[in-house]
């Protein structure tokens, strides 16, 4: 039997037909939802969220735009009159006529006293962010994760009485040894003063914003990916090893958001700073010497007894601060943004 002529079944031909008579493919309309999906948020309460979400947004730009333009108008009204540079002189007297003063001394002190602030406080926090979550058995965790949630907690003025009756009295002895062994270098110079200084204002501030950074950098540090370090283990790395080639490049964009809301309270404190400082206007080459002041505490000292005058100016001090508070949160989210390959939305 001749099999290339053999037939199947009925005797039809079972090869497939020709592409050209196959009918064509029209696309199945998208169902209810999926149309909704595609259209956007419809249902009621998406919309009500997204108009809310907006609106939150919207309201954020406005406030502060309005706070910019009210500071921006009542800083011209006192600059305007001042008979001094406002950015450089060293002195602050609003009832002379004609006024003189300046922010010289004030932003020296804002931003020293807070560079001490966070090289004392970062270090320190990362170390104790990392203990809690690497190092220390839970139950010892857990009561020191409690007690550093309770120490952000403490009112401002609370740690500024703590300062005043109990750090800069026990400060004598700190300030001699650095006298005695760094005195040359005029920056820890003391005269046997008061120790009302610019470094005390930086010690308290740091143990103010220590709280804050360790417990952002605390959470950030938990979301590490459980299987990078159960590799890194795996493949013979120590703890420390772990920790500096997995932990730390997943939160270092944490660590560094952390340490900017902490930058943002110390430029910010006022009763704390005024309860411990000195103040005067005047920039000290030492540290340890009474004298100083920062805008906070400028404003916080002097507001109550202004004239309409005088408060005009403390609001120009006050647009400085404002200015130099989006300058460093800018440069915080630069410093992010170069970093991201290390955030751990992209690990």
């Amino acid at each position: 039997m001749d099999i290339s002529t053999h037939k199947t079944g009925t005797g039809a031909d079972d090869s497939p037909p020709p592409h050209d008579s196959l009918p064509p493919i029209t696309p199945q309309p998208a169902n209810a939802e999926q149309k909704r999906a595609a259209r956007g948020a419809t249902r009621p309460g998406d919309r009500i969220f997204l108009g809310l979400s907006r609106g939150s947004g919207i309201l954020l730009l406005a406030i502060m735009a309005a706070i910019a333009v009210f500071l921006t108008y009542r800083a011209y009204l006192a600059i305007s009159e001042d008979d001094a540079n406002f950015l450089t002189t060293f002195e602050w007297n609003t009832g002379v006529v004609p006024p003189k003063f300046g922010v010289a001394v004030l932003a020296f002190g804002t931003v020293v006293s807070s560079i001490i602030a966070m090289a004392i406080a970062v270090p320190i926090a990362v170390a104790i962010a990392l203990f809690i979550t690497h190092y220390a058995p839970r139950r010892l965790s857990g009561p020191i994760a409690y007690v550093v949630d309770l120490l952000a907690a403490v009112p401002s003025i609370v740690y500024g009485l703590w300062g005043a009756l109990v750090l800069v009295p026990h400060m004598d002895g700190l300030f001699g040894w650095l006298n005695d062994y760094l005195g040359w270098t005029g920056i820890f110079s003391w005269d046997e003063g008061a120790p009302r200084s610019m470094l005390t204002v930086g010690i308290l501030l740091a143990i103010m914003i220590l709280p804050v950074i360790t417990n952002v950098s605390r959470e950030v540090f938990r979301q590490v990916p459980q299987m990078q370090e159960e590799a890194a283990l795996a493949l013979g790395a120590t703890r420390w090893e772990v920790i500096r080639m997995a932990v730390i490049p997943f939160g270092r964009s944490g660590v560094i958001s952390a340490s900017m809301l902490g930058l943002g309270r110390a430029l910010g404190e006022t009763m704390a700073v005024a309860t411990v400082l000195s103040p005067d206007f005047d920039i000290h080459a030492s540290l340890l010497n009474p004298g100083g002041g920062t805008f906070a505490q400028n404003i916080a000292s002097k507001f109550n007894e202004a004239t309409e005058y005088g408060r005009d100016a403390l609001i120009a001090s006050g647009l400085v601060l404002f200015v130099i508070t989006l300058l460093v949160n800018g440069a915080a989210r630069m410093i992010i943004a170069r970093r991201k390959e290390y955030s751990g939305a992209n690990a």
